[in-house]
């Protein structure tokens, strides 16, 4: 998760921030919720702290790991250029919707779950997803031959 938000150079930071943080605050879990979605929220939180540290600064694309996008037809350089692309397109979003769009549709979380990690009301949730969907829909359809070629 920390690697989709922050992208891969930043991501190990975030990650062992964040382990250390569950690490001191391990007596504060409560035990009512999943360990995972606590540890992830620690992440999330982690990974919007460092954001926000580097606001002004541009940011890699990385590689966008989905086993949808194994096509045997397409060749590894076309796989790779293609989530290099979207990850590029997803680094555009607010991060309150990369956010919940990672969380939902990467990493298969329940609404509830990323309501608890993100610390969002359900409504909120439901709604950004739906925005940042939007969004990433509009970004694709408006860049279709967007090859980022040198000019």
């Amino acid at each position: 998760m920390a690697t989709r938000i922050v992208g891969p150079d930043e991501a190990p930071d975030v990650c062992q921030e964040a382990l250390l943080r569950a690490f001191h605050r391990l007596s504060r879990f409560r035990g009512t919720g999943s360990f995972r979605a606590w540890l992830l929220q620690i992440t999330h939180n982690s990974a919007v702290d460092a954001l926000q540290r580097r606001r002004s600064e541009t940011t890699d694309p990385s590689e966008f790991e989905d086993e949808r996008d194994a096509d045997p037809r397409r060749s590894p350089a076309a796989r790779l250029e293609r989530r290099e692309r979207l990850e590029s397109k997803l680094e555009l979003l607010r991060p309150t919707h990369r956010a919940v769009l990672v969380l939902r549709d990467v990493e298969g979380l329940s609404y509830d779950e990323i309501a608890e990690i993100t610390q969002t009301p359900l409504g909120s949730v439901k709604g950004r997803l739906h925005r940042a969907r939007g969004e990433l829909i509009d970004l694709l359809r408006a860049n279709t031959y967007d090859w980022e070629l040198p000019g």
